[in-house]
């Protein structure tokens, strides 16, 4: 019981920092999220300290229907709680795996709400980079429409700063730039993720699996477009001046491949 108010019901997700409950809210009568942070993988206590606050941060000052929004937070034992919108639905990552690879339609739709959450990160100032595009961390709502939760890999652009202060994500779904010591990861780095995801959503495959690449959609599935083999291609270029270089050009070019359906 946290206030004497917010009771914790079940875990219902955990990292490596973290822990997500399920609470139920005695006052307003209603079940909020709550995730127990407790430090953060990879780096020393005061840098995770830091991260763990920026995500608060980023979150408390964001309003997006793709989002979910931070309600309080609170420090009890060392512990720092945040208070947030229960997102109900399953991930993609779950549905995945119990349903195998999905529909071009329904992977272009899905790409087309993620491209406009993006570009409304990426539209903040300073831009907000997410950096952990993936299956696991989009959640299907039983609306039909997305939610990204977990922002912490995620981090601010600073225009004059010459690479990245920590290098995280998920192997398999970062670009390149997020694991080398070279840049600073920007708009065209969660491209990439974006890239990578519509091509886990279609084929079943991952990056970090046999061939350890990303081939081209059409060798799992001939009955995917050509389009979309393209579009995915340009987005998981090795090189950041390869690949689209901001989102908008991404939701359109996925728009008019389902306009073309």
């Amino acid at each position: 019981m946290l206030l004497g108010r917010y009771e914790l019901k079940k875990e219902i997700g955990r990292g490596g920092s973290a822990r997500v409950y399920l609470a139920w809210d005695r006052l307003e009568k209603r079940h909020w999220a709550i995730k127990e942070i407790t430090g953060h993988r990879g780096m020393g206590n005061e840098q995770g300290k830091a991260a763990d606050s920026a995500e608060v941060r980023f979150l408390q000052k964001l309003y997006h229907p793709a989002l979910p929004h931070i309600v309080r937070t609170i420090s009890q034992k060392g512990k720092l709680y945040v208070v947030m919108d229960y997102v109900e639905g399953e991930s993609l990552e779950q549905l995945l795996q119990e349903q195998g690879p999905f529909g071009e339609e329904q992977v272009l739709s899905w790409g087309i709400q993620l491209c406009r959450v993006l570009i409304y990160l990426h539209s903040q100032r300073p831009p907000v980079i997410y950096r952990d595009l993936k299956p696991a961390n989009i959640m299907l709502q039983q609306d039909g429409r997305l939610k990204l939760v977990d922002f912490g890999t995620a981090r601010l652009y600073k225009e004059r700063q010459r690479r990245d202060t920590v290098r995280l994500g998920t192997y398999g779904f970062c670009a390149p730039e997020q694991l080398s010591k070279r840049g600073q990861s920007d708009a065209r780095t969660d491209i990439y993720s974006l890239g990578v995801t519509l091509y886990v959503l279609l084929t079943g495959h991952y990056p970090s699996e046999e061939p350890y690449e990303i081939c081209p959609i059409r060798q799992w599935n001939p009955q995917l477009s050509k389009e979309l083999e393209k579009i995915i291609r340009k987005c998981t270029r090795p090189n950041p001046m390869k690949r689209y270089q901001n989102v908008g050009l991404v939701l359109s070019a996925l728009q008019h491949c389902l306009n073309q359906r």
